[in-house]
């Protein structure tokens, strides 16, 4: 957008409507590096979920609700976290006569920032009966004994049964990355599912393990767990989806998938985690 990425610099707080606090980042600058043109490997979306989102009703009184956001995949711009949250605490003393106002304004304004149209979800608080930490799915991959030796991306650390064939969803709660601006260390959950040759799950384990340093944006790790997943262990199908966790009332969680729509477990069942 119009200005700097607010990442790294002192912050002024402003409590009155500003959409220019929002900071678009296009997806091309990693795509790239990945080798990945204009014909995209995967669909997807990425989810992200506000908690801390209120503004004044029009006699003054503050509101106060939880916020869904879908930004697809194949939008031109990702938006960087630390102005999304600047932007919706722009709103903190603003007025507006009801939510449908709000839910307008937060998607006119997260679209034109992300160059495509975003979903937006504006729930109440008693919303959260409906979005309680759920068990994760999936065979759990943490308690394999492994050696590791690897903190930065080492997909050559995949392998696959070269008898067995598989369907399965796996997950893990040892996916680390960190912020590429500020090092900040960012946590996630991470769910693979695939069908195909069976892959070898301590190679699996071990590949997440080496994100430990890397430093990139949430969207483009998971983009990154796909395409090396798909190149060196070649499902017939793959579905990667990271739940991070939530940092500054935010939570971003990436989906991508080479499933038919409606086909992947993991794109039906939207699990908030224990981190969340």
């Amino acid at each position: 957008m119009a200005i700097d990425n607010p990442l790294g610099h002192r912050t002024e707080y402003v409590s009155h409507y500003s959409p220019e606090l929002l900071f678009a980042i296009p997806r091309t600058v990693a795509r790239e590096q990945l080798g990945l043109q204009q014909d995209l490997p995967f669909r997807g979306e990425d989810r992200w979920t506000a908690y801390e989102v209120s503004w004044l009703d029009s006699k003054g009184k503050p509101q106060v609700r939880l916020a869904e956001f879908i930004l697809p995949s194949d939008s031109p711009n990702i938006i960087e976290s630390k102005s999304f949250k600047l932007y919706l605490n722009s709103l903190n003393q603003t007025s507006f006569d009801d939510d449908r106002k709000v839910k307008s304004l937060l998607s006119v304004d997260l679209s034109a920032a992300a160059g495509a149209p975003v979903t937006v979800n504006i729930l109440p608080l008693h919303y959260a009966k409906s979005c309680l930490v759920d068990e994760p799915i999936g065979s759990y991959l943490d308690d394999i004994d492994i050696e590791v030796s690897h903190y930065q991306p080492t997909p050559e650390l995949l392998q696959v049964s070269a008898t067995q064939q598989a369907n399965e969803v796996v997950y893990s709660h040892l996916l680390k990355t960190n912020c590429p601006v500020t090092d900040q260390p960012d946590w996630a959950t991470v769910f693979i599912e695939y069908a195909g040759a069976a892959i070898k799950h301590e190679s699996l384990l071990a590949y997440i393990i080496s994100f430990r340093e890397h430093q990139d944006y949430h969207e483009n790790s998971v983009e990154r767990l796909f395409c090396d997943i798909q190149k060196y262990c070649q499902p017939e199908r793959l579905t990667v989806y990271a739940r991070y966790t939530r940092r500054g009332g935010l939570d971003i969680n990436p989906l991508r998938s080479s499933y038919p729509a409606g086909q992947s477990l993991l794109e039906s069942n939207v699990l908030r985690t224990i981190r969340q």
